[in-house]
């Protein structure tokens, strides 16, 4: 297959970058370089950018502009709506650490109908790498945050870190977010990119067992929709239904999933490389909105890059080597970059281990263990 015909011509969705700075957190964990400056997005990039996401919103099915920092509430509410009104049709969600919520901002997001996600890790004690730029632990204003959106009656998914998938904690893990009564909860296990490059080297049996026990507390109380049980459940049923079980088939092509940097760049697959640049690579963009229409950047994106062939090199020896690439789909493009010493062309990484491999054992020793 031509790499030509890999990335689909329409996304689902684009990420926007309203602002780098992310106020009033500095989380330990951050792959963000520039966090603490406050670079805001023109409106000018917005209108640009809604050239082609309106056309793409009109023909269907639902597209969702992600707002996605920085902080994207940092922004300021008059500014994030001129940046918001250029786009027709689409649906808007934000991302945020919730610090800043108010009356007022929960007001803006109600009559603008926005979707909410927020960032918490877990209890008070599984938090501690959510620290504000003072230095001083974050979750307390991100829980009086919470309080505003639950007051208003304002639905809310949340992402959580786990820096450590202890299976001793899982339970009580999955209390406190069943009891923020979240619509759905995403589980990251922390990674290796950006400017966070620690050594992340979680125990894979650990791992798996953190995931077991996560499905055991999800089975015993399933209100709310937990991500990862669910790509484990969607990859069962198409196993059993005879479907095609990689969530990036080779028979379809690839959500190219565009990340619209604050100064117009795009960036194609991940928004973890927007704002570095590579000897090799230079800056990982296809182009900029303020030049170039994004519908013609995301079409020629494979031609005005060379990181996303080598991208593509290393997920074709995925599919050759490795045992759960049905269900992964193969390594993540800055996981490859930030593990594997600047190449895409690598295999397996830590996080693929950890947050992939490790899953899907776990959630089938869960369902083992309740098969009698």
């Amino acid at each position: 297959m031509q790499s030509a015909l890999r990335l689909a011509a329409r996304p689902r969705s684009v990420i926007m970058q309203p602002t780098t700075k992310c106020l009033p957190m500095d989380c330990t964990y951050c792959y963000l370089p520039f966090r603490k400056m406050n670079h805001l997005m023109p409106v000018t990039v917005a209108e640009a950018v809604a050239t082609s996401v309106n056309p793409w919103a009109a023909d269907g099915p639902a597209f969702e502009v992600v707002w996605h920092g920085g902080e994207p509430l940092a922004t300021g509410r008059e500014h994030l709506a001129a940046l918001m009104s250029p786009f027709k049709g689409a649906r808007h969600s934000v991302q945020t650490n919730s610090a800043l919520v108010d009356d007022a901002w929960c007001e803006f997001l109600l009559e603008r109908e926005v979707n909410v996600g927020v960032s918490v890790d877990g209890p008070q004690d599984m938090n501690t790498h959510r620290v504000t730029l003072a230095g001083h632990p974050g979750f307390r204003v991100t829980m009086r945050g919470i309080e505003r959106l639950r007051h208003h009656g304002i639905p809310f998914s949340a992402i959580a870190v786990v820096s450590d998938p202890a299976p001793e904690n899982a339970a009580r893990f999955y209390d406190f977010f069943a009891e923020l009564g979240v619509t759905t909860l995403g589980v990251n296990v922390e990674e290796e990119e950006g400017v966070n490059r620690g050594t992340k080297d979680s125990d894979p049996m650990r791992a798996t067992e953190f995931w077991a026990a996560l499905a055991d507390a999800w089975r015993a109380n399933p209100v709310i929709r937990l991500r990862e049980i669910q790509r484990v459940l969607n990859f069962a049923g198409a196993v059993l239904g005879s479907h095609d079980t990689a969530p990036t088939p080779t028979s379809a092509p690839w959500d190219p999933m565009p990340t619209i940097a604050y100064d117009g760049g795009v960036v194609m697959l991940s928004p973890e490389l927007a704002g570095f640049a590579d000897a090799r690579f230079g800056d990982f963009t296809t182009g900029n909105v303020l030049r170039e229409d994004l519908d013609v950047l995301v079409a020629e994106a494979e031609e005005r890059t060379t990181w996303i062939p080598e991208f593509w090199l290393g997920e074709d020896a995925c599919r050759a080597t490795c045992p759960a690439f049905a269900f992964c789909g193969g390594a993540h493009a800055a996981n490859r970059y930030f593990e594997h010493a600047g190449r895409f062309d690598g295999t397996r990484t830590r996080y693929c281990t950890t947050a992939k491999i490790a899953l899907l054992e776990g959630v089938t020793r869960h369902v083992r263990s309740h098969a009698h």
